[in-house]
């Protein structure tokens, strides 16, 4: 139903394995883009998800960081680890410059692998289905919804359909306004003919390195608003003293004050998450964690957001 992606980054591991639990009972599937040479972040992950009963799709060929060239090894991981395992699937990412021998190479190499193929700027739509088709590979379909239009989709009929869209507007964290529209897709999917949905979390698409100084701290935090069909939008809380890149504790407790405010009053719609109860620690505590704990705690929130949707949708 839900297909997160996510890239390899510490944060990101740390919170699919805090999520692990939640993501396998409420049958989502993270798919991950390893971008760091260790994986053993991966590996911690991919266990945890195990341990829970859960399913992943790693994928071999990433787009960003250290195996961007060459992801043999991500592969080698995969078949020592996991082959004949089908909750692990490998995930072959097919961009715009991909050929079709690229692409068969790739698929053919994890045929054996429950393949999910991730369409993100690929032209060759009829070329690659045929050759599903004829090697009869039943393989999930993930569409990038920027980067895959309804005409390449409609040659991907069988299997399991996801159309990803990137619902996290990424700019300074002082530009952002304090709400915005995020995503109705846990919506509308079905109504596009998919069997499932996907997207960049509260990071977005756009993938970085790592970012200079902060001068603003931002916390954004996603919530369903029953008002406007169930549609998703997402807060975000900033701070105030966003002059200079210094003091980024105080910074943060501004964000956190305003978030906290919300939380109290009677409109915010945000779900008592097991994160919410942790920003509400920070604040009783007055303890500033670091910016890369608080992107781990905004996605667990709202993964763990959509899964009480889901619950209660199909209560």
């Amino acid at each position: 139903m839900y297909y997160p992606y996510f890239r390899g980054k510490q944060f990101e591991l740390l919170a699919l394995r805090e999520s692990a639990e939640v993501l396998a009972e409420a049958s989502f599937i993270p798919i991950i883009e390893p971008v760091r040479e260790s994986l053993n972040g991966l590996e911690r992950a991919l266990t945890a998800i195990g341990a829970a009963g859960g399913q992943a799709i790693v994928i071999v060929n990433p787009r960003h960081g250290d195996h961007k060239d060459d992801g043999a090894n991500i592969s080698a991981f995969l078949s020592e680890n996991y082959r004949g395992n089908d909750a692990v699937s490998a995930g072959i990412l097919l961009l715009s410059g991909t050929s079709i021998d690229e692409a068969k190479t790739l698929i053919s190499n994890h045929a054996h692998h429950n393949p999910a193929i991730v369409h993100s700027g690929f032209t060759a739509a009829r070329d690659i289905a045929e050759f599903l088709r004829d090697r009869g590979i039943d393989a999930t379909n993930v569409f990038s919804e920027d980067h895959a239009s309804m005409l390449y989709r409609k040659h991907f009929r069988s299997g399991t359909r996801v159309l990803v869209r990137d619902g996290f507007e990424q700019k300074k964290n002082a530009d952002y306004d304090p709400f915005e529209f995020f995503s109705d897709l846990h919506v509308t999917f079905q109504d596009l003919n998919m069997d499932g949905y996907g997207d960049f979390l509260t990071v977005g698409d756009r993938y970085t390195e790592g970012g200079g100084p902060a001068y603003a701290v931002a916390i954004h935090l996603t919530y369903i608003d029953p008002m406007n069909d169930d549609a998703m939008y997402v807060y975000h809380f900033k701070s105030d003293s966003n002059d200079t890149p210094t003091d980024p504790a105080s910074k943060f407790a501004e964000a956190l004050a305003k978030l906290i405010a919300k939380l109290d009053s009677a409109d915010s719609n945000l779900i008592e998450t097991s994160a919410v109860e942790e920003f509400r620690r920070l604040h009783d505590t007055g303890h500033f964690p670091g910016l890369g704990y608080i992107k781990k705690l905004s996605i667990r929130h709202h993964i763990e957001t959509l899964a009480a949707y889901h619950r209660n949708a199909d209560a």
